[in-house]
């Protein structure tokens, strides 16, 4: 009789499928697109913005943004929804074939590590200078509760958000009113820009840039998703609250305080619950980024190694590393190589959309599988067309200063891959069987459904 291995923790459909009947409400996965808007960050993007622009040319770039961010969320995130699968496994048969998407797999789990060591650094030293103690230790309790968090998966992250989530927002509106309360809206919306003047180019950039590789693995949450209404519901609910709400009040205390330090204006009247409340929504926003490099991992030894881990224990791996880097202050050394990284994840987002949408000459074998809940049998090897617009992407990205870099990467991209795929100048090389320890089916529920309302 064959033995069943033990792990720890869930490993939440790493190389399969999501099941249909593992898909979970529209109100729990709502609230999990919601949690990435709760952020004291966010606040700060509008006051930074604010300080340099009036309301009306803030209200134009958070509208520039968010429309952007809900296009390239909206299509790749369907696309996930659909075959039920994470943005590395999905470019195996969308855009790179099985090799590229192992180094699709090495950039995007390179690049969210780091922004979860880096992350975890700035809530150590936020809550040092709150409430005392050395910042490292604060990283190595917050790094390894949310590693935890993330071992058991996504259900769990999904309880996590209902809670944060409502405390969060109930805690900052209560906070902003009672900031705003004493002056004239009015007078606040009609007010000059109270310092340098920022371009519309520059603010867009800052919106529509700093949330593209969140855009891009967007697969990795709609995975779990049931319809494409509820994928469009969701994602336009969370751009609307991060970049018209929690944005443009953030523009408004900026012109009230005339800076863009407006923390202290939320966390002021709150107490201790209130900080508390903040450090663990940001913390929601993190796991995402150790859950996304997770399932990168995942992919890439697969197809490099041809060995199978389990989330789980890449999970423990990635977020022991992450937390140990962070709380000896390496990470932030590492914030303008992830910025370069950055800028060459956009194309990935231009690649899928135009192969799955536009040319669609490689997704048959998904549409062909979709029914059973399996993977198909065969993948393609090599994509070489592909790898080279991603290069020529980037480049424009990187080096053409005009308009905003993330976007101009991904529509090059996009551009390249529809002008060169429809004529079919964009071919296959070779076929990869899928690896004996890959098993085409979709495992049962490692655990009793969580969440799941």
């Amino acid at each position: 009789m064959a033995t069943t291995k033990k792990n720890v923790g869930s490993d939440d459909y790493a190389l399969s499928r999501v099941p249909r009947d593992q898909r979970l409400g529209f109100w729990t996965m709502l609230l999990q697109w919601l949690a990435q808007s709760g952020s004291i960050s966010q606040f700060t993007l509008g006051a930074t913005i604010g300080v340099g622009m009036t309301f009306g040319d803030a209200f134009l770039a958070f509208t520039l943004g968010a429309v952007v961010l809900e296009a390239v969320i909206f299509l790749i995130g369907f696309a996930g929804m659909r075959e039920g699968l994470s943005t590395p496994l999905l470019t195996r048969w969308v855009g790179f074939g099985r090799n590229g998407s192992a180094l699709v797999s090495f950039v995007i789990a390179v690049s969210l590590v780091g922004w979860f060591g880096v992350q975890n650094t700035i809530f150590g030293n936020s809550v040092s200078s709150l409430v005392g103690g050395p910042s490292w230790l604060w990283c190595v309790v917050a790094g390894l509760a949310i590693t935890v968090l993330v071992i058991f998966g996504f259900r769990y992250m999904a309880v996590f958000a209902k809670i944060v989530t409502p405390l969060f927002f109930a805690m900052v509106a209560w906070s902003v009113i009672d900031a705003l309360s004493e002056h004239s809206l009015g007078d606040l919306i009609s007010s000059p820009p109270p310092g340098q003047a920022i371009p519309l180019s520059v603010a867009a950039t800052a919106i529509a840039g700093g949330y593209m590789t969140g855009a891009i693995v967007a697969p990795e949450m709609t995975r779990y998703n049931k319809k494409g209404s509820h994928v469009f519901l969701q994602t336009a609910s969370s751009m609307i609250l991060s970049e018209y709400i929690v944005g443009l009040t953030g523009v408004l205390l900026g012109h009230l305080v005339k800076s863009n330090e407006v923390s202290q204006i939320v966390l002021s009247t709150s107490g201790v619950f209130g900080v508390l409340v903040v450090l663990m929504s940001t913390a929601k926003i993190n796991d995402w980024n150790l859950y996304g490099s997770s399932l990168g991992v995942v992919n890439f030894f697969q197809v490099v190694f041809k060995k199978r881990l389990h989330r789980g224990a890449v999970t423990i791996a990635l977020g022991i590393a992450g937390t140990l880097l962070s709380a000896v202050g390496i990470m932030t050394h590492f914030t303008d190589f992830l910025t370069v990284l950055g800028v060459a994840i956009p194309p990935i987002g231009g690649i899928i959309v135009a192969e799955y949408w536009v040319v669609r000459r490689m997704r048959g074998p998904l549409e062909a599988t979709r029914a059973a809940g399996t993977l198909p049998a065969t993948s393609p090897t090599w994509v070489p067309m592909s790898l080279v617009i991603w290069a020529a992407a980037f480049c424009v990205g990187k080096f053409y200063d005009g308009g905003i870099p993330a976007l101009n990467s991904l529509a090059t991209a996009f551009v390249l891959y529809a002008a060169l795929g429809l004529p079919g100048w964009i071919r296959t090389y070779g076929t990869t069987t899928l690896a004996d320890d890959e098993d085409p089916r979709p495992v049962a529920a490692e655990q009793t459904p969580v969440g799941a309302a």
